[in-house]
């Protein structure tokens, strides 16, 4: 009355249905199902490769001058619609700036120019590699400074952490202004100066997350199981707190970039950032807003560069966030 049971009536309740996965492509598969955080991702690559490649594709250079093409709107081949076919409206009537200037069918500005005849799009093309360039070498700031200071601070702790404490404590009551100030006295404006001052301040909120984030890791089993095995600290910094602290030290450096973009575009627009006749948005945004009231696309088209590289780097990091650490969104 009784049959034996074949193993393949057994083996399906042992498998393992789904691949198993690395943290990694865990946290890749979370941040797929974010439909504005991949969006922004796309959005931030396209505007970087569009920057650094601004000596291939910008139409002109940023820093030649055609006085006779000179506050000229924007216009784009084959479009007429106002606002994009050359035409302006200083009174009662729209008139066609380029035919004004007798400036010929086959030139056109897809951005329009500046008072001085700049081509626009060339100057926000280089204006925004000039902004993303300060951007990320104020991240690798943080991740070198910022995490190196964060980890020993917390691993060690004791008198060095207290001392080493106080010294941030000192550094972050100094404001960021301030020090910017006291770069331009000593270096010419520009980005060298713009540089050491988020040297040395701008891993401040790195550091502490760090060493929070240490100090929490450090009593953990696995932790402690490595030293009493005998690892040395280098060790067990780089092979357990950092890969433990990887989502921490990701999602701090994608909101670091954002607030460093808008600190060089604040310089820049109250006049000790970037010098003429370079550019960055930050002074592309302070000439727009002298003649905003007879020119505004100078003023709109860097403007909305900043809020569209603001918008995505900060979805970009609640996506990062949410991905690397779920229970955040609890």
């Amino acid at each position: 009355m009784f049959e034996r049971v074949s193993g393949s009536a057994t083996e399906d309740n042992e498998k393992i249905s789904a691949p198993s996965l690395s943290f990694l492509q865990d946290s890749w598969r979370r941040l797929k199902k974010n439909k504005a955080a991949v969006v922004s991702l796309v959005i931030i690559c396209i505007i970087v490769l569009l920057a650094f490649a601004a000596p291939i594709i910008a139409p002109h250079s940023p820093e030649a001058q055609i006085t006779e093409h000179s506050s000229l709107p924007p216009k784009v081949p084959g479009i007429d619609i106002n606002g994009l076919n050359g035409t302006a409206k200083p009174g009662v009537e729209r008139i066609d700036k380029y035919a004004q200037v007798n400036a010929g069918d086959d030139v056109y500005y897809l951005l329009g120019t500046d008072s001085l005849g700049r081509d626009l799009l060339s100057r926000i093309l280089y204006g925004t590699r000039v902004s993303l360039i300060i951007a990320f070498v104020a991240a690798l700031f943080d991740l070198t400074i910022g995490v190196t200071y964060g980890l020993i601070s917390g691993w060690t702790g004791g008198r060095i952490d207290n001392v080493m404490q106080r010294i941030l404590e000192i550094l972050s009551g100094v404001p960021n202004l301030v020090v910017v100030i006291l770069m331009i006295l000593v270096l010419d404006p520009g980005i060298t100066s713009i540089i050491i001052a988020l040297a040395i301040t701008g891993w401040i909120p790195m550091a502490r997350i760090v060493r929070a984030q240490t100090l929490k890791l450090k009593n953990q089993e696995y932790i402690l199981a490595a030293q009493t095995l005998g690892e040395s600290p280098w060790k067990i910094a780089t092979k357990h707190l950092i890969s433990n602290l990887s989502g921490v030290i990701i999602i701090q450096t994608m909101f670091s970039i954002p607030a460093a973009i808008f600190f060089e575009a604040f310089l820049s627009f109250i006049g000790i950032g970037i010098p003429a006749p370079l550019a960055s948005l930050g002074t592309l945004i302070s000439d727009g807003y002298k003649t905003f009231r007879f020119l505004p696309h100078l003023m709109w088209y860097p403007a909305g560069v900043l809020c569209i590289l603001m918008i995505s780097f900060n979805l970009l990091a609640d996506g990062l966030r949410d991905a690397f650490d779920p229970k955040m969104k609890d």
